[in-house]
């Protein structure tokens, strides 16, 4: 995982897209469970996940850090480390460039720091359904992030710390079970149909200015804005 800026967005072959005549380019929801548990409450319209925007053979997310740098990062799609992918969802399509999606998402990471990362408010699915707004129009399907706006409901019997704490601990007491969960039990489909209704609204934009971090890459395995 890489931090933003991206190198990728700074090598030739990015370069030399922004002359080119634009195409069309699918934008996909890339879900991961977070527990085994998942396994049974996706069935029910709920669980506990991660998600990631695939758009030009890349994948970008949010994660929480103590830092703070920018928590946005970018993975290889379908294998964000730690989590057990489950689905891809097709969100729509945009005519940006991959150096133009690069410059978009540096932009918006600056608006999703580390340290200001919370479960109920802030988290890697906030991250994606914004993204996913400003550039098809298009929300990320409820049921991804349902158990967030419930737990709004009951925020004030919720210990600040559960909400503020990194996906990692969250997943930590999971990693044994993890180890012993066949790959099978987890689904690799690529949907357009389970998608809500879609609702409308003005582009959000993001501004700001991107800061490079010297620090090593957090969680030892990704790279960070």
């Amino acid at each position: 995982m890489r931090l933003f800026p991206f190198s990728s967005c700074l090598d030739e072959s990015c370069a030399g897209k922004t002359d080119v005549e634009k195409n069309q380019v699918m934008l996909f929801l890339n879900v991961y469970d977070l527990t085994p548990a998942n396994k049974y409450l996706y069935w029910f319209g709920l669980g506990f996940y991660h998600s990631g925007i695939e758009v030009h053979d890349l994948e970008y997310a949010y994660g929480a850090d103590v830092e703070p740098t920018s928590g946005v990062f970018e993975v290889e799609p379908k294998h964000c480390p730690e989590y057990v992918f489950r689905r891809s969802i097709l969100l729509g399509s945009t005519d940006m460039s991959r150096s133009e999606i690069c410059s978009f998402m540096e932009l918006i990471a600056d608006q999703y720091q580390g340290n200001t990362y919370n479960l109920i408010y802030k988290n890697c699915n906030h991250f994606t359904d914004e993204v996913s707004h400003c550039l098809t129009g298009n929300r990320i399907p409820g049921w991804v992030n349902r158990l967030a706006r419930i737990g709004s409901v009951f925020e004030s019997v919720l210990p600040e710390s559960a909400q503020t704490t990194p996906l990692r601990q969250l997943t930590e007491s999971q990693s044994q079970t993890y180890s012993d969960w066949s790959d099978s039990d987890a689904s690799y489909t690529t949907d357009e149909s389970e998608t809500e209704d879609v609702d409308h609204h003005v582009l959000i934009t993001a501004h700001g200015n991107v800061g490079l971090s010297d620090r090593p890459p957090l969680w030892q395995t990704k790279n960070r804005l």
